[in-house]
């Protein structure tokens, strides 16, 4: 944490002000946004096709549910919620790791990979519209690398 005594604190000015809000408003609204246009769609919820997402890109469309949980920036009980949902609709299913016997693998199925390839066009068209579609004309280049050392944890 920063020796915030060796520097006295210097106030956000009208721009940074606004920008730190708008932040807050995006964070909480666009999520919620999307999610609400895939349902009304009758896609999968947006947490559910993070999953399937992630799932699908990684090796053997397999992951331990622990990466899965960080990837999707859920709790680990709130990724097994979010699993057993998949799980019952044969989306997903839970293997033991042959490694750790005391650890989990989410491993995406077949039909689950059908549902996210059905969920793609409603999820991208939600976030061109809730998101993207805002940012016309800004250097997304930067935008992004901007936002990635912004969301790292030091």
């Amino acid at each position: 944490m920063p020796d915030v005594s060796s520097e006295p604190l210097r106030p956000l000015d009208s721009d940074e002000e606004a920008l730190v809000r708008a932040l807050g408003r995006v964070m909480y609204v666009v999520p919620r946004t999307i999610d609400a246009d895939m349902v009304s769609d009758r896609q999968v919820p947006l947490t559910e096709y993070t999953a399937l997402m992630n799932l699908s890109e990684a090796p053997d469309r397999r992951m331990r549910m622990h990466e899965l949980a960080a990837a999707c920036y859920l709790s680990l009980s709130g990724m097994t919620r979010t699993i057993i949902r998949l799980e019952t609709q044969g989306l997903v299913k839970r293997e033991r790791c042959e490694e750790d016997a005391r650890g989990w693998n989410a491993v995406l199925t077949d039909a689950g990979f059908a549902r996210l390839e059905e969920s793609w066009p409603s999820h991208l068209a939600a976030v061109r519209r809730r998101f993207l579609d805002h940012f016309e004309g800004l250097d997304l280049a930067q935008l992004a690398r901007a936002f990635g050392r912004a969301g790292t944890a030091d």
